[in-house]
């Protein structure tokens, strides 16, 4: 064999493996059946999506379902009772009655103004959430 036919094959070995490769890429992406817009492109991820969600702490659960409570129309007296009654039932929730009812204090006030808000405090918690009402009014 000469010397510029092995210089041939060896370019060609170096060269041809990147064609294919680039070839068969553009091959896949150019398919009818593919969506070429932005939106359905699919990138890798920095987020490890085989770690499942951590379970949320019931303290934050009871709390946004008594501020939507309060949000859809029940009265913070009732949203206070409800709240008396998940302590009554779980004790461990205990430790956190006192920001959750700061939290429906300061929500009430931006449904109801700091006057009305005021109305249906109880010690429900003490009186966290007078403590709440007060914050923002």
């Amino acid at each position: 064999m000469t010397h510029s036919a092995r210089r041939i094959g060896r370019s060609l070995a170096l060269v041809l493996p990147v064609v294919l490769v680039l070839s068969g890429t553009l091959a896949v992406t150019m398919v009818p059946w593919a969506d070429n817009t932005p939106s359905q492109i699919l990138t890798a991820s920095a987020e490890d999506v085989s770690v499942p969600a951590k379970p949320r702490a019931a303290q934050d659960v009871l709390r946004d379902k008594l501020l939507g409570e309060l949000q859809q129309g029940e009265t913070p007296g009732d949203v206070l009772t409800h709240l008396q009654q998940e302590v009554d039932r779980r004790p461990s929730l205990a430790e956190h009655c006192v920001g959750i009812a700061r939290a429906l204090g300061r929500a009430a006030v931006d449904v109801y103004g700091p006057t009305k808000a005021q109305s249906f405090a109880r010690p429900v918690c003490d009186t966290s959430y007078a403590t709440g009402v007060a914050s923002m009014g």
